[in-house]
């Protein structure tokens, strides 16, 4: 199965680099959620992951896939099997959740989606290492131990990959992706609060390409 860390290609030839900072978008009104997108894509972050949060996401997951083909969306705050089915009919290319239980794993395994299962401990990481999955979602990045945490895994768990979430600012990303077994990071930086009700989109788009130099000397 694709890693979420190579999903996209097509990006990557767009911008000559590896995606390697990932919009964690919060959309409250559905008609928000095609201009956004473009804005991202414009900016240059084109996976963008909406969070399963409002009741308008599975339609803002809907409309990015129908209308916005530059941008690979994927469903955030991924709890339940029942939202796996929902996100992937919905168009979701990617699944991520904050936490899992093994029914919850085996249905994003079944989805044929990729996906990334979160994290916080090292006993979780073995768990997961131990059942194939390498590729990880580590949440909440700050308040669960931050680059130093990651840094400390990377010896003895070289296998293990991680999408860092939770807290991560323009200052603290650049440690995070410098780390060997970081993949990419999540942040809602991009979309500050005052710009999504403001619809500013031009905003987010600038925005959105200082969030993408962040990654772009890397390629993969």
């Amino acid at each position: 199965m694709t890693s979420v860390f190579d999903l996209a290609p097509e990006a990557r030839a767009a911008t000559r680099a590896a995606v390697r900072v990932v919009p964690v978008v919060v959309v409250e009104d559905a008609a928000d959620a095609v201009p956004l997108a473009r804005a991202l894509v414009a900016g240059g972050l084109p996976l963008i992951e909406v969070t399963l949060r409002t009741p308008a996401a599975l339609d803002a997951v809907r409309a990015i896939a129908a209308e916005v083909p530059e941008a690979v969306v994927g469903a955030g705050t991924v709890v339940s099997p029942a939202g796996v089915g929902d996100a992937v009919r919905a168009g979701a290319r990617f699944l991520v959740s904050p936490g899992w239980t093994r029914r919850l794993l085996g249905a994003m395994r079944d989805s044929g989606v990729p996906f990334l299962p979160g994290v916080s401990t090292t006993s979780e990481v073995v768990t997961l290492l131990e059942q194939g999955v390498e590729d990880m979602k580590f949440f909440p990045a700050e308040a669960a131990g931050g680059v130093p945490y990651l840094k400390s895994l990377a010896g003895p768990l070289p296998r293990a990959r991680f999408c860092p979430t939770g807290g991560i600012s323009p200052a603290s990303a650049p440690a995070y992706l410098a780390l060997p077994n970081v993949g990419c990071v999540g942040g809602t930086w991009m979309l500050p609060p005052e710009a999504l009700a403001a619809r500013d989109w031009s905003r987010v788009e600038s925005l959105a390409r200082g969030a993408a130099a962040l990654g772009a000397p890397v390629s993969r």
